[in-house]
């Protein structure tokens, strides 16, 4: 079976890429940025026309968050237009699409997980660009898997765990807010889960089951508790101080609660899933 990757200079990209030596697949690529262009909608078909692939991956995404706000058609290209063409010419390949979303669909108001039929309300730009892409994948492929996760972080790029570990270089004191509250998910994780449902579709292509499923590592938190566990299995002695949202201005709005429940995708194709501290002292371990 043939994969390519889209995004795959990001964490979730090149943890794929890392992970699928050893899975054994006839080919897997991964495209970046650099590599393809995805403002224009050319770049892509040209790209697909080329590419021998049966399913698609696709990691690449507008993820600064503030600056989608002002950047509102930058974001609206990338995260939903670019999904629509890659969908649509995959689609005429006959190949699937595997399509990354975000917790932001959901916009952060509740108080239980949110599974993947929950109203979607988006409270920023990002998460608006974000719930448009799913959309417009869903519509150009039949063979769609949208995948939502969350707090994503990972021995590459930057990410709140290797942030923290920098800044505990820098300063001994920090503030972290504690009024937010998800589950971290480890890239590797949800890369694994990934190779298999692609290892699943190589062996039967009628366990590739179309719909949207949620992934995050199990467990609960805010980023106050994120930051405390880092700081102890990364062994740093920093102190942190619990503070309100309110006290960090951003221009987009952070969801308060951003819990996803993931079971359906355990369900549906066996995929196992770690408790968060668990996944967290692996990549410390990694780091360090």
């Amino acid at each position: 079976m043939r994969v390519l990757i889209v995004g795959g200079e990001g964490q979730l990209g090149l943890t794929l890429t890392e992970l699928s030596k050893t899975a054994g697949f006839a080919s897997f690529k991964a495209t970046t940025m650099e590599s393809l262009d995805l403002s224009k909608e050319e770049n892509v078909k040209s790209c697909f026309e080329k590419e021998e692939f049966d399913y698609l991956v696709n990691c690449a995404a507008y993820t600064a968050v503030d600056r989608a706000e002002s950047e509102r058609e930058t974001a609206m290209l990338i995260n939903a237009q670019a999904p629509e063409w890659m969908a649509k010419y995959a689609h005429q390949k006959g190949a699937g699409i595997i399509h990354i979303s975000t917790d932001y669909v959901f916009g952060g108001s509740g108080n239980r997980p949110f599974s993947p039929e929950s109203p979607k309300y988006p409270t920023s730009v990002y998460g608006e660009t974000k719930l448009k892409g799913e959309e417009l994948v869903a519509k150009e492929n039949p063979n769609h898997i949208i995948i939502r996760t969350a707090w994503l972080y990972s021995r590459y790029g930057a990410n709140f765990v290797k942030t923290m570990l920098r800044l505990s270089e820098e300063k001994s004191e920090l503030s972290v807010v504690y009024d937010q509250v998800g589950a971290p998910t480890y890239a590797d994780d949800l890369a694994a889960a990934i190779l298999k449902l692609l290892e699943l579709s190589a062996k039967d292509k009628s366990s590739f089951v179309p719909g949207i499923y949620h992934y995050s590592n199990l467990g609960v938190c805010s980023w106050y508790d994120f930051a405390l566990m880092i700081f102890k299995l990364s062994k740093r002695k920093v102190k942190v101080s619990p503070v309100l949202s309110d006290e960090y201005k951003t221009a987009a709005e952070r969801p308060a609660y951003s819990v996803m429940d993931s079971s359906k995708i355990r369900k549906t194709f066996g995929v196992q899933i770690p408790y968060w501290t668990d996944s967290l002292e692996k990549c410390i371990s990694e780091l360090n």
